[in-house]
């Protein structure tokens, strides 16, 4: 009954889930954002000249 929720990603999902999870009764603990943010990561492609 009790949950911990982990959310990941933007999304129109993202809150609804949560509210349909509380509507069934579960009781969420804590909510998580776990969206992966690269530290400088990959170089983005080349821009497109035309």
């Amino acid at each position: 009954k009790n949950l911990e929720v982990m959310v990941k990603g933007p999304g129109p999902g993202r809150e609804s889930s949560i509210r349909a999870l509380n509507a069934a009764g579960f009781r969420i603990t804590n909510i998580t954002d776990v969206t992966p943010i690269p530290h400088n990561g990959c170089r983005p492609p080349k821009k497109r000249r035309v």
